[in-house]
């Protein structure tokens, strides 16, 4: 029996929007108090572990069916319409129900069912023959944001480690370009969430919080009523640029330009902080006429020199009661060697605010405005959280020139500043695996970019994958370059996809093994979304015969000949997980646990980085090894009008993508409730003119394309920047005739963090 609804987009929002329609769910409201203990309703909560911020959500059953799913969320803000319409996911027509199997072509989506027993035997089979052909290396399982808990995908990593170890993706579809430049920079990722209310100056740069950020929304009115400033940085009129007070257009991929000329104005107006830079970063480290960083002893990597003004010698940078010097410009070591700090102002130097204005779009008299007001404010925090502008060809330096500039000014390490990034309870305790490891420590293989799937396991690199498993993950439509993709699965002998729905991916498996969804199986959340640990209760038994994706780790770590270690309780699985924090179960399955009680958490408080030394970088020595800048640079990318205008010719709009309300990523774009609020038709924003002259109107059906394919979407007219078209992230690749914008995608690799060039990609639009 469905329990899906039909409710009108006016019955939604006649009941209060999003969050009001909760007690529509299921046709039904529910009861509340003694009413509904008479009535023998019982209430459950979970963490909603998709990739974003793992929102804690209650449901209501009745009978053993979820009548109503609630926001619980009160430990940060109200929970999305996406996890109130979890009801309508678990009770998905397109639900897999029972194991599958292949009957017809691949793509054409033929299953016939099977029991647990011949699917389970027929996966144990088909590792051992690859391992057998091939060694474990030839493995490979994909798997990102559509379950984040502690429990699931770690469990399956645990079965590869009890085999060897097996090929893996590097870099992410999201924010690797993050990770390889905010953890050498300042030593670990996090976010500076709790003290957005206290923030005098927000710069959301390539980033739309008021979607990706929606349960924390609340602290960003509080800042604006307190008389924070917000800027938005952006191609396109996102809907937090239409609420900001001020919008400013960039050209996509030249984020780190416009860092680099509010740097110059920065650095030539002393609107930096000395005092800051030299007593909490590497800032006066000393560089060599070769470009190398200077250390009394090379065993030693913590040994860097710097000059010291007081007694005019060089010196260790940790030696007592020393005055580093920021620049070497007028002592004795001029012309012989660089600080970092000198390096980095040099190449900000290149960067007038015309210059930057001729590469970006941004007003010179803007480019101005933003450093000074930045500099200036007391308070000023950046956020980035994931943003589109590092999903460029050299995203890493746009990001890492977010970093600098908190430096710089010492906006950092205080309430109300830093960049915001994401972060949870990770960041804030250590926790541990839910299954024990292998005694002996599983091999390092050769991993896949993660923008190069298609490309490189098409081309049998870095080895021949035998065996493939998809993890609740929409590698079809999601990863760059999709039709490359399709030929790489193809190409493979046995394609096994571990799902809740029968999704674009599900169509091509060998095998489709029937996952519970969330509220059907119970977990621990303690991840890099939420600050809060979280159990997850079972609320109901699973629909069919589908399973946690542990359980079925489980038992096939019983047919590989190691069941015995993983024959452990979800609860003492939690267990595993937390014992390294000191946080006690008992507790979690109370209430959501932060691991620093209700103290807002201020990352790099007082200048204590999490870096060796405790000392931020600004001169990282892992991009030099890489044959880039050590410092922040521009780099313009490859696939653009300015980078190749040969190509240009033929596709002459730069596209991105954006974040819906829709959906996360592509979780609940198939979800007809939340169809039924937003609509089912993608879309492409365009500036008015670029439509014009191609004679599109608003509302008409377009096709935007290049050489890798099609993307079919409906024309919004909007003030987004000239030049620039910008598509929904999410839709199901051949879906009610849908595909997904992945099919255009450029499949570069960002150099610095291996991740994904998506909004490096040049395209053309006509009408359908």
């Amino acid at each position: 029996m469905s329990y899906a609804t039909n409710i009108s987009r006016r019955d939604l929002f006649k009941a209060g929007g999003a969050a009001g329609a909760t007690s529509l769910v299921a046709g039904c409201s529910a009861l509340s108090g003694e009413a509904a203990k008479a009535a023998g309703e019982q209430t459950f909560h979970a963490s909603c572990t998709m990739e974003c911020l793992h929102c804690n959500l209650k449901a209501t059953v009745r009978d053993g069916k979820i009548v109503k799913i609630e926001s619980d969320n009160a430990f940060q803000g109200k929970a999305c319409a996406k996890g109130l319409a979890r009801t309508e996911w678990v009770y998905a027509k397109n639900r897999v129900l029972y194991p599958m199997k292949r009957v017809g072509r691949r793509g054409e989506g033929k299953f016939e069912r099977i029991s647990w027993d011949e699917a389970l035997d027929s996966v144990a089979a088909k590792i051992r023959e690859a391992i057998a052909a091939g060694g474990s290396q030839s493995i490979f399982m994909t798997h990102l944001a559509g379950n984040m808990d502690s429990l699931n995908k770690n469990a399956f990593w645990a079965l590869w480690n009890h085999l060897g170890g097996i090929t893996s993706t590097n870099g992410s579809l999201c924010c690797s370009a993050v990770t390889a430049t905010m953890v050498p920079m300042l030593g670990f990722r996090t976010d500076t969430r709790d003290t957005i209310s206290e923030s005098r100056y927000i710069l959301c740069w390539g980033n739309n919080p008021l979607i990706t950020m929606q349960a924390y929304w609340h602290l960003y009115l509080k800042a604006k009523e307190r008389g924070a400033k917000l800027v938005v940085i952006d191609p396109r009129m996102s809907e937090t640029a239409a609420r900001a007070d001020q919008w400013v257009k960039i050209v996509p991929g030249t984020d780190a330009a416009l860092s680099l000329g509010m740097l110059r104005v920065i650095h030539r107006e002393n609107l930096f902080d000395e005092a800051f830079l030299k007593k909490h970063t590497g800032a006066p480290y000393l560089v060599d006429g070769n470009g190398r960083l200077m250390r009394e002893t090379q065993d030693d990597a913590n040994s860097y020199l710097v000059y010291d003004a007081a007694s005019g010698r060089t010196v260790r940078h940790d030696a007592a009661g020393i005055d580093p010097a920021l620049t070497t410009r007028g002592t004795a070591l001029s012309g012989r060697c660089r600080t970092a700090l000198d390096v980095a102002w040099a190449e900000a130097e290149k960067w007038t605010a015309e210059k930057v204005e001729d590469e970006t779009g941004v007003p010179a008299a803007v480019v101005e405005q933003l450093a000074r007001e930045y500099a200036a404010s007391g308070a000023s925090m950046i956020i980035q959280n994931m943003g589109s502008f590092q999903r460029t060809e050299f995203g890493g330096y746009a990001a890492a020139g977010q970093f600098l500039l908190a430096l710089v000014t010492g906006n950092i390490g205080r309430p109300g500043t830093g960049v915001c990034d994401n972060g949870g309870a990770t960041q804030l305790a250590k926790f541990g695996a839910p299954i024990p490891g292998p005694k002996e420590k599983p091999k390092k293989y050769p991993g896949i970019p993660i923008s190069k799937v298609g490309e490189w396991v098409l081309n049998d690199k870095p080895c021949k994958i035998n065996f493939w498993l998809s993890m609740q993950t929409g590698l079809v439509g999601q990863f760059p370059n999709t039709h490359k993709v399709i030929k790489a699965i193809e190409h493979v002998p046995f394609f096994v996809v571990l799902e809740n729905l029968f999704t674009a991916t599900t169509q091509w498996a060998d095998i489709v093994l029937p996952a519970a969804a969330v509220f059907e199986y119970k977990s621990i959340t303690a991840g890099i979304r939420s600050h809060y640990v979280q159990w997850s209760d079972q609320a109901i038994e699973p629909q069919g015969e589908a399973k946690p994706d542990y359980w079925i780790a489980q038992q096939l770590a019983r047919r590989l000949g190691f069941g015995e270690q993983f024959d452990l309780t979800p609860e003492q699985m939690a267990e595993n997980v937390l014992k390294p924090s000191g946080i006690k179960l008992a507790d979690v399955m109370k209430a959501p646990v932060c691991p620093i009680g209700d103290k807002p958490y201020v990352p790099y408080e007082g200048g204590k980085f999490r870096t060796p030394n405790g000392k931020a970088n600004i001169y990282v020595e892992a991009w030099q090894q890489k044959g880039f800048s050590p410092v922040v640079a521009y780099y313009r990318p490859k696939e653009s009008p300015k980078g190749n205008p040969a190509l240009a010719k033929d596709y002459p709009l730069m596209s991105v993508q954006k974040k819906s309300m829709q959906g996360v990523h592509s979780s609940h774009h198939d979800n007809p409730w939340i169809k039924s609020i937003y609509g089912n038709v993608p879309g492409v924003e365009m500036n008015v003119d670029d439509a014009r002259v191609r004679g599109i109107k608003d509302g008409d059906m377009v096709e935007v394309y290049n050489a890798r394919g099609v993307y079919r979407a409906r024309v919004t007219i909007t003030p987004i920047m000239k030049g620039v078209v910008c598509l929904e992230n999410g839709w199901w690749h051949g879906k009610d005739g849908h595909s997904t914008s992945s099919v255009l995608t450029n499949d570069a690799v960002e150099p610095l963090g291996t991740g994904s060039a998506i909004c490096s990609t040049l395209v053309n639009v006509r009408r359908a």
